[in-house]
């Protein structure tokens, strides 16, 4: 599978788990909630150039876009955690780990 499949993948599955956990996780969760969201967000706004982009520049051009949509995951884990909402929590660590991964990939 090609960077940008596994890219595309991650996204994905970030999208799915904000909308499950806006489905489970009450309203004054939404600083959390927004962090996972904002994360999508930054990925999205590469979603269509990651392809294009030359194997030796990519490194240089996703890893501070991986960087900043892991900090929002970040984000969002530890407030969930505060919250003591460790399951939520445990599933934003997931994303992150995806995030990793794709990092060290590069």
């Amino acid at each position: 599978m090609s960077f940008s499949e596994r890219y595309r993948q991650v996204l994905e599955q970030i999208d799915q788990q904000s909308d499950r956990l806006y489905e489970i996780l009450p309203e004054t969760t939404v600083t959390a909630l927004r962090s996972v969201d904002r994360a999508a967000e930054v990925l999205q706004d590469w979603v269509e150039a990651v392809g294009e982009i030359p194997q030796f520049k990519l490194e240089a051009k996703i890893s501070p876009v991986l960087l900043e949509a892991h900090g929002h995951l970040d984000r969002a884990r530890v407030l969930l955690e505060k919250d003591e909402y460790t399951d939520a929590g445990a599933k934003v660590w997931e994303l992150e780990q995806m995030l990793y991964r794709l990092l060290n990939d590069l």
